[in-house]
């Protein structure tokens, strides 16, 4: 049994975690915060922090040595035990820290199955799991012979953004070379995808020495990429529980985190199964806890706090002591979100009993409910979805990518 007292180091560019560091906190552990001098007056939860620590610049305008000397110089006094990242964007912040100061815990290598696009389709694909068709973008005769074998549409996307962060669809050839050339020397951080059309799912896992411990498989009712390319609202739900779907994206999930060699943690995991054959195919992992409050969907749920078991999960490897999942009800929620053109809007006359959560973001309007009933959370969610179109939502353009991970 190990010291039970541990140094936990969490990073985040983005407001989001305060259950985790919470619980860390709750178990005994000397808890220290890093994340962006924007985020210095958020609502941390600063009574559960030894300290905070704020660094110039948000995501890729870190500098990653001073990163490092900084947290070297925390280290002359405390030890760290374990260094953990809260958002996709910290993923390389992490594995960079570790493979430096020799925490252990996911390495640079894994940590790129999590975080770039062309590594996880190549990854996944020698693993034997669907893929859409592929190619990266390196050799010129690669991209033609995939533009000339393999029917458009197409989607060129970013390798290491989030979400549908700066996707392009293209339908031709000539548009494929163009959007190319326009990359100029950026086009190596790109790949290019068959655009399958079909249901797209979410697999959000907790994994413990590298057995999944507990999945929840969600259906996107209104995908990400739909949304930033043509504005819409955001509606996602887990799915019935022992259906075909539900038990092959659960089976295809371990496999992805076998594959990736995710060993301890939060994951969320997507897959789409395509309309034509209706099969499973692979889209995208990260090692994290889903954003845009699918964990807080996922709780309604499930009783399942993704944030908090991540936590305890973390807590016990460290201190190499048991962790025993709480027990899961197998309930049914859905999340319908979108951008709202008021500030703080109204949202009183969504009065529903099945409502278990409202969205706190300023400029969103969004609703998580809840029910014993899958029908009924569908049902609300088409009906909230109708009214939030009506008299809430805006658009908002989506920026170009102008700098790359």
């Amino acid at each position: 049994m190990g010291n039970q007292h541990k140094t936990f180091l969490c990073i985040s560019n983005y407001f989001k975690g305060s259950a985790f560091l919470i619980e860390l906190k709750k178990a005994g552990n000397t808890v220290f915060l890093i994340t962006t001098e924007k985020l210095r007056d958020s609502n941390w939860p600063h009574e559960y922090l030894d300290d905070i620590y704020y660094m110039p610049g948000q995501d890729l305008d870190w500098d990653m040595e001073k990163l490092l000397t900084g947290v070297a110089g925390i280290m002359k006094e405390t030890k760290i035990d374990a260094i953990v990242a809260l958002d996709d964007y910290d993923v390389e912040k992490a594995t960079f820290l570790r493979e430096n100061l020799r925490i252990p815990g996911m390495g640079q290598t894994t940590g790129r199955y999590f975080r770039d696009k062309l590594a996880m389709r190549i990854r996944a694909h020698d693993a034997g799991l669907l893929v859409p068709p592929f190619s990266a973008l390196f050799h010129d005769n690669d991209i033609n012979h995939f533009a000339d074998t393999v029917p458009a549409p197409w989607v060129l996307k970013p390798r290491s953004e989030a979400s549908a962060h700066g996707i392009i669809k293209v339908y031709d050839k000539d548009s494929l070379w163009q959007n190319i050339h326009d990359l100029g020397d950026n086009r190596l951080r790109y790949l290019v995808e068959q655009f399958k059309p079909g249901d797209v799912y979410h697999a959000d896992s907790l994994i413990l020495k590298g057995k999944t411990l507990f999945c929840t498989v969600s259906k996107y009712l209104a995908t990400p990429m739909e949304i930033s390319q043509g504005g819409g609202i955001f509606r996602s739900a887990n799915i019935p529980y022992g259906s075909e779907d539900d038990k092959a994206i659960k089976e295809a999930n371990k496999k992805v985190m076998k594959a990736f060699g995710m060993k301890n943690g939060a994951a969320h995991t997507e897959f789409i199964k395509g309309k034509e054959d209706g099969k499973i195919y692979f889209l995208e992992t990260s090692s994290r806890v889903g954003g845009a409050h699918l964990a807080e969907m996922v709780e309604g749920a499930t009783n399942i706090n993704l944030w908090a078991e991540w936590a305890k999960i973390e807590d016990a490897v460290a201190k190499d002591k048991d962790y025993k999942m709480p027990k899961v009800t197998k309930g049914y929620a859905g999340i319908v979100l979108t951008l709202s053109k008021y500030q703080h809007p109204d949202l009183s006359s969504f009065d529903d009993s099945e409502v278990c959560f409202r969205v706190p973001l300023e400029y969103h309007a969004g609703l998580i409910v809840k029910s014993n009933n899958h029908k009924k959370v569908l049902d609300l969610l088409d009906d909230y979805a109708a009214r939030l179109s009506d008299g809430y939502s805006t658009i908002a353009e989506q920026e170009k990518v102008k700098k790359f991970h």
